[in-house]
């Protein structure tokens, strides 16, 4: 459900086990040039796929009408709008959401969407997380993802789907933490943008992150009080990789808030959706009601909603940290 770079991947990781898919797209346009080109016309054009083995769809409802298994790859900031379309039951589906994104207004993350809006029960919820830029499953590098969901029975059954020799997989229970992580890791990414842009150095970029992932940890342990290692790869690895990555659009984004754009001209030059702007917003209304200390957080919604200057905030930011 999505045809941007990341649903285009996981298609690809897919179409290696699986010998069909069903596929939701939007626009009926870009179906026939995907089918008359053979790859997504607009997002990992090197990646070939036979249409054959591909049934597109603009209809939303045709699509979970004909699928037990559905991965919601949208932006999160639209996938309120795209199920508004929808009319067949959701509950006995099972949903894995690849979205690393809070949805807005709401402020829940994606499964709890899922469960509260469209009564999903957990066991039919999954999360998939990691380090995983959708540039490098495209090119074949090594990547390491993980499932989570509260039946370890079907978070190893889809974990065994997307594994191959390039993508090795692992399982977890922890869905809700790994989904505010994902989200969380964006708003850090932009943090480190917006000091690269200032032209802060690789010494204080390590400061950042080491301070970040003490942050994210503080918030998860207030959420989701459970027994997980934030050292592991999706969480911390997923922080390191947005954070330093050029393939990082949330990073360069806040590159280039730091260098001087505003959010808007920002957002209109990229073309693409820094899903970091949102989860800002959203994060900073969640922390209202557990008070957590994030002053990355902090200065992150400053500057992007508050309209502060970056280097006024990055200054009083690097001086809280020791």
């Amino acid at each position: 459900m999505g045809s941007g770079s990341w649903a285009t991947a996981i298609a690809k990781m897919l179409l290696e086990k699986v010998e069909h898919l069903h596929w939701y797209v939007r626009r009926q346009d870009a179906i026939d040039d995907f089918i008359r080109m053979e790859h997504n016309p607009s997002y990992l054009t090197s990646v070939h796929f036979d249409p054959r083995r591909i049934t597109f769809s603009t209809d939303i409802n045709e699509i979970v009408r004909s699928c037990r298994t559905l991965v919601f790859v949208t932006p999160s900031p639209y996938l309120k709008n795209h199920l508004k379309k929808l009319k067949v039951k959701l509950h006995d589906k099972f949903i894995i959401t690849a979205i690393k994104g809070i949805v807005p207004d709401e402020n829940l993350v994606c499964s709890e969407f899922f469960r509260v809006v469209y009564n999903v029960p957990d066991e039919n919820l999954a999360v998939l997380g990691g380090p995983s830029h959708a540039e490098e499953v495209a090119l074949g590098r090594l990547t390491y993802l993980t499932v989570g969901c509260a039946d370890n029975n079907k978070a190893r059954a889809f974990a065994e789907t997307l594994a191959s020799g390039y993508v090795k997989t692992k399982t977890s229970s922890d869905v809700i933490g790994i989904e505010y992580a994902s989200v969380l890791k964006n708003v850090y990414a932009i943090a480190a943008g917006i000091c690269n842009g200032l032209k802060y150095g690789d010494n204080f970029q390590s400061v950042l992150m080491s301070n970040a992932v003490q942050e994210m940890n503080r918030f998860l342990r207030a959420v989701y009080p459970i027994d997980r290692c934030v050292y592991d790869s999706v969480y911390l690895g997923d922080l390191l990789v947005t954070g330093y990555s050029n393939f990082s659009r949330n990073r360069v984004f806040g590159t280039m808030i730091g260098k001087g754009y505003s959010v808007k001209s920002a957002q209109i030059e990229m073309e693409m959706i820094a899903e970091g702007y949102y989860g800002t917003k959203c994060m900073k209304d969640v922390n209202r009601h557990y008070h957590v200390n994030m002053p990355i957080l902090d200065a992150v919604y400053n500057i992007l909603y508050e309209r502060i200057s970056p280097s006024i905030e990055i200054k009083l930011l690097t001086d809280s940290f020791r």
